[in-house]
């Protein structure tokens, strides 16, 4: 698992790539990067470590472009370092994308792309990626290089990917796409973003896209536009998030462990809160569960993980004492 985020717009790109990179450090925390648009080239800054190590890189205040990508890893090919970090670029950097996933035939394409003449410099499957785009890119007559190149690559994968690209051949552009791994794509008037995760990018807007498997979207500051697989336009519906930004952060605390812990008095609270008022009957008018419903109903799933599934086990015992039955289930971690 690693996390991905994106921005193009008018802002200065590098502080909003590394606070989504902050709030998704606990997706991969072995290495951190970064590329933007610099003019008409594609600079990178990638460190070993946690994301306070790119932010202490004595370039990373130099980055001034309004377009860039940005990743934080969790190693599955390649060993932790600076080279096997993402952002990857191909051999001629006119390319750099960051991925989450894993690239099963990616040996083969490294076979091809070596006796098509293009160099790798790190162990990585996710380095294919754009030396593939830049292959097809060079072969495209299309009058969309760039999204033809990316959806030829892509096509040629076998996979689970989640990839944000960007190229020196058009410095105003964003392109995506996912399969399996989660993307959602974030809308203001004047900016857009791109994140693995919801939170990463709810401080500036909550009007999100969740993209669907093998949509395909291109990103300017002013305009998104969605694709399928066979790059037919598509539309997807934004949602309005209402979620509070705030409880996405660690805020005052050192981890989100204790923040929970800090915090469950006020989830109980918003919990139970509309349902159980002092001096009044408990409120389940909106539970339509009948008793003939429940006179049929023979087992009872409890699908968590984690704390959750200790949880679950509790329940399980309260369940079996207020129905006056017991099981002889098994629990599967």
């Amino acid at each position: 698992m690693c996390g991905i985020v994106g921005y193009i717009g008018k802002s200065k790109a590098c502080p909003i790539l590394i606070k989504g990179l902050l709030r998704q450090e606990y997706r991969g925390y072995d290495s951190a990067g970064i590329s933007t648009i610099e003019g008409n080239e594609i600079c990178t800054i990638k460190r070993k470590g946690r994301v306070k190590e790119l932010q202490s890189d004595e370039n990373i205040d130099k980055l001034s472009g309004t377009v860039g990508i940005a990743h934080t890893r969790w190693a599955t090919h390649g060993k932790p370092s600076d080279i096997n970090a993402h952002p990857h670029s191909d051999c001629h950097n006119n390319f750099s994308i960051v991925h989450n996933g894993i690239i099963e035939n990616y040996a083969e394409i490294r076979e091809f792309l070596i006796n098509a003449g293009y160099t790798f410099v790190s162990d990585t499957d996710t380095a294919v990626i754009p030396n593939l785009i830049d292959y097809y890119y060079s072969k495209e007559d299309s009058s969309d290089k760039f999204l033809n190149a990316v959806n030829k690559a892509i096509k040629d994968v076998r996979g689970s990917y989640a990839i944000s690209a960007i190229s020196k051949f058009e410095p105003n552009r964003i392109i995506a796409i996912r399969k399996d791994n989660p993307l959602v794509v974030g809308t203001s008037e004047d900016a857009k973003y791109i994140a693995s995760d919801i939170h990463a990018i709810l401080e500036y807007t909550n009007n999100i896209y969740i993209l669907k498997d093998n949509d395909l979207v291109s990103l300017t500051p002013n305009e998104i536009t969605f694709y399928d697989k066979d790059l037919q336009k598509i539309d997807r519906k934004v949602e309005i998030i209402d979620w509070d930004a705030k409880a996405a952060d660690k805020g005052e605390y050192e981890d989100f462990m204790l923040k929970e812990i800090s915090e469950q008095p006020q989830a109980i609270r918003e919990t139970i809160g509309t349902r159980i008022i002092k001096d009044k009957p408990c409120d389940f008018s909106d539970i339509n569960i009948s008793k003939e419903y429940l006179s049929n109903v023979s087992r009872i799933y409890i699908v968590a993980c984690g704390t959750a599934a200790y949880s679950g086990i509790a329940v399980k015992t309260i369940f079996e004492r207020l129905t006056r039955h017991s099981s002889r289930s098994r629990y599967s971690f």
